[in-house]
């Protein structure tokens, strides 16, 4: 069997373990990662079966291929830049709005640092550019997987027969729903309006605790949007001791098991988080689905990354491995070079 066919194979493995993992739980990150993989060795596969063509169909292939590499890197680099600019000046300069930034100065110098090795014979660069070519290469793959998986997750419908519908806090602001949570609401009360329709009675819970610059809980001001958008209060559960997404879910669903044992429902968050906020509902025992509420363009790129951090943070050994070896692999090629 060619290269190309063993490639090709594996894709096809990746991909049926990535379909089995969705149909037995939707909400895992492997299977973002072997859906990932799929597509990787698909592409791998191609190129490997380019070697059987006419040397001079391969040059020109190729020189496409690396053209079509270089302008997405630029772009990407220039929309990362640009976005992390607008961030800090509608969001502010917490660290949490300077990611699209920093991803694309990252961009930056891995732009700088592959004409500068080409350019300068210095092994130490070599090594360095080796080393951050890896990295990107492995951590941009999981960010790809990571979105398209969540862009996949997020198309899929809400069954009917839910039982409550959970809104998940976000914060508040001079003690008023901000626009980010008002989306949130807003989509809840149109999934609680349609479940009412289809013949059921389902409850809305709204979660998320008092900050330290709250005058109220989340859940009350939560609570009183949606009573002024004419939902029934008594319609209304109120987890108001949360702090935190993992706390959000798992007092939510002590509520709603004492209510209804047995109950099935559905969570609302922002597009941007409701994928990992699926895999926290998975591990706290929710039977749910996640769906997500429109958020601003501008505001997407960086609260993606954030999210994606987040994911990797929740299995620091193993990526901490990974990482390890992708910077010892790095330096053994740089400095043989």
């Amino acid at each position: 069997m060619t290269a190309a066919g063993v490639l090709f194979g594996l894709a096809a493995v990746s991909a049926a373990l990535c379909v089995v993992g969705m149909l037995v739980e939707r909400r895992r990150f492997r299977n973002a990662v072997l859906g990932g993989t799929a597509v990787a060795l698909l592409l791998a596969g191609t190129v490997a079966g380019l070697t059987r063509l006419d040397m001079a169909v391969v040059d020109v292939a190729t020189a496409l291929l690396a053209t079509l590499l270089i302008v997405c890197v630029l772009i990407l680099t220039g929309f990362l830049l640009v976005n992390g600019v607008v961030m800090m000046r509608r969001e502010g300069r917490r660290p949490g709005n300077l990611l699209s930034l920093l991803a694309g100065l990252a961009c930056l110098a891995i732009v700088v640092l592959v004409p500068l090795t080409v350019v300068v014979d210095n092994r130490f660069l070599t090594t360095l550019t080796y080393v951050a070519l890896l990295l990107a290469a492995w951590f941009g793959f999981l960010l790809c997987s990571l979105v398209a998986y969540a862009f996949v997750y997020g198309r899929v419908g809400v069954r009917p027969g839910v039982d409550f519908v959970v809104v998940l806090g976000s914060g508040l602001v001079r003690g008023a729903v901000p626009p980010l949570l008002a989306a949130r609401l807003d989509r809840a009360v149109a999934l609680w309006e349609r479940e009412r329709e289809r013949g059921g009675a389902p409850m809305l819970v709204t979660s998320g605790g008092r900050g330290p610059d709250e005058p109220v809980a989340e859940a009350v001001a939560m609570a009183d949007y949606l009573v002024d958008r004419g939902v029934p209060s008594e319609r209304i559960l109120r987890e108001d001791r949360s702090r935190t997404t993992r706390e959000n879910l798992v007092f939510s669903r002590a509520l709603m098991t004492e209510r209804l044992p047995g109950h099935r429902c559905v969570v609302v968050t922002n597009d941007f988080h409701a994928f990992r906020a699926a895999l926290t509902a998975r591990r706290a025992g929710v039977n749910g689905q996640v769906v997500g509420s429109p958020t601003a363009r501008y505001y997407r790129p960086s609260a993606t990354l954030r999210e994606f951090v987040a994911i990797l943070a929740e299995h620091p050994v193993l990526n901490g491995v990974i990482c390890l070896a992708l910077v010892l692999l790095g330096v053994t090629v740089g400095l043989d070079r």
